[in-house]
């Protein structure tokens, strides 16, 4: 029987608080890269969450509902008197929300500088496929932007391939261009890049989705998935372009985790074999489903 491929999903998983139309609040966990974590391993992907968490009770949780979910937790380091990143959802009359956080001394901004991070870089070396987003360059910083700048070209060079989702959160960066430089440092060690046509315009100027394509094929990524501002994607493998419409759904509750979800949906269609369009097709269904449903996770019954 041939080894199950590994991947790394790499980022910051936060203590969420909800607040209720009636003054309470609900407390989860959120993060873009644990959200496509869980459902990799719904779909039966090997997949371990790599990051770092505090020794707090909420850091306890949050390993215990992963390790529930399937996602392996063996790669998480633990910053010991710390506490894990918070952010609060705030939702005004018009049902707009608002977030706020408290995320500067996170454990996860430190993943690269931890006592344990030379072992864990090592461990990582030998994965199949290094997963991350944006928002993962945004929290590391220089030093630790370096540093997975390293650890994606030995990936690399062991035959293992890294997949980015560009995910721009102009609040977490001092300016668009520093944005863009480690961006384009993060593409150049791309195999497959999952952007969003309406975050390239914003942050690069794009005037279009050709626009887009030229930009990052000249980096040398193989295989872009560009997710459409209409319900959509384009897939572009070398010189092939297929356009692939989303799933309609008749009512969109909630959009939390639809590109996090598509994107798992797109890997593992992939990790199993699936051509490119096909993968798209898959990603776009269990987009379809998670959007149906409030909340970034949901319901195990409601996977398609």
């Amino acid at each position: 029987m041939a080894t199950p491929l590994r991947v790394a999903a790499l980022g910051e998983c936060m203590v969420e608080i909800a607040r209720r139309p009636d003054g309470s609040a609900a407390l989860g966990f959120g993060g873009d890269t644990l959200n496509t974590a869980v459902y990799l391993a719904r779909l039966g992907v090997a997949v371990d969450y790599v990051t770092a968490l505090g020794d707090d009770p909420f850091s306890h949780d949050m390993l215990a509902a992963w390790a529930r979910e399937g996602v392996g937790t063996g790669r998480v380091l633990q910053a010991p008197g710390r506490v894990a990143g918070l952010y609060a959802i705030v939702t005004d009359e018009a049902g707009e929300r608002r977030f706020l956080y408290w995320r500067n001394e996170a454990p996860a901004r430190d993943l690269f500088a931890l006592p344990g991070s030379p072992a864990l870089v090592e461990a990582l070396e030998d994965y199949d496929l290094l997963y991350l987003s944006g928002i993962s360059l945004a929290i590391w910083g220089a030093a630790g932007r370096a540093a997975l700048y390293a650890l994606a070209d030995r990936v690399r060079a062991r035959g293992g391939r890294v997949a980015f989702d560009s995910n721009w959160r102009p609040r977490l960066w001092a300016d668009a261009g520093e944005a863009r430089a480690a961006y384009d440092a993060m593409l150049a060690r791309t195999d497959i890049a999952l952007p969003g046509l309406g975050d390239e315009r914003e942050l690069y100027g794009d005037r279009d989705a050709e626009a887009t394509f030229a930009r990052i094929a000249g980096h040398g990524v193989q295989e872009i998935v560009l997710k459409l501002e209409k319900p959509g994607c384009v897939v572009a493998v070398g010189d092939t372009r297929v356009e692939v419409p989303a799933e309609p759904v008749a009512q969109v509750v909630d959009t939390t985790a639809a590109g996090d979800s598509f994107a798992a949906g797109y890997l593992a269609a992939r990790l199993n074999g699936a051509a490119p369009e096909a993968a798209a097709r898959a990603g776009h269904r269990l987009a379809a489903a998670v959007v149906q449903h409030r909340g970034a996770i949901i319901p195990r019954e409601a996977m398609p």
